[in-house]
């Protein structure tokens, strides 16, 4: 009995899309009408030179606090290799660029969003709620997943079969003398 339903080997199901997939454009242009809102509203209020001199503001604060988060990155780095160690975890060196670059995105929000990440007890609080969320989902992954997940990655084919194996090398030359051909593929 058939459904009228095409049932075809080559369709299959779109997988489900996930929450952040589905509702992050939603939350971007909900971010950006509220960023243009919120700055008609101060230039309605203070001036657009005001405004204009708000955003510039931020910027060159932006620019200073990612310059000066990166030489201390580069600087423990460079410490720590020169101890023979591996740098330190935790510097917050991270989460002082994301702040300098959300004073550098154009709007009040972010600047807002950008001066609370470069308050310690916020880049404390964040970067324990990161690593537990961090923890939290490799502990769920099971162990070795990451792995096996890149192996997987590289070894299954478009059509969807598995190769597994590995290259032998035979001592031959890698390319033919002048005037002969390449052996024939055998399998």
């Amino acid at each position: 009995m058939t459904t009228g339903v095409p049932t075809s080997p080559y369709t299959t199901s779109r997988p489900r899309r996930s929450r952040l997939r589905r509702y992050l454009p939603l939350g971007v242009a909900a971010w950006l009408v509220l960023e243009i809102w919120l700055l008609t509203l101060v230039a309605g209020a203070a001036g657009g030179l005001a405004v204009f001199l708000l955003l510039v503001a931020g910027f060159v604060a932006g620019s200073v606090v990612i310059k000066r988060a990166g030489r201390r990155a580069f600087q423990s780095l460079n410490e720590a290799l020169q101890r023979g160690g591996s740098p330190e975890r935790g510097g917050g060196n991270g989460l002082m660029m994301l702040g300098g670059l959300l004073l550098m995105i154009p709007g009040l929000v972010s600047d807002a969003a950008g001066l609370l990440l470069l308050l310690p007890p916020v880049q404390k609080a964040v970067s324990r709620y990161a690593e537990n969320a961090l923890d939290k989902r490799l502990r769920t992954a099971g162990a070795g997943s990451l792995k096996d997940a890149f192996q997987q990655a590289r070894i299954h084919r478009p059509d969807g079969k598995v190769v597994q194996g590995e290259v032998l090398r035979e001592d031959r030359p890698e390319r033919p003398e002048p005037g002969e051909q390449y052996p024939p593929l055998t399998r």
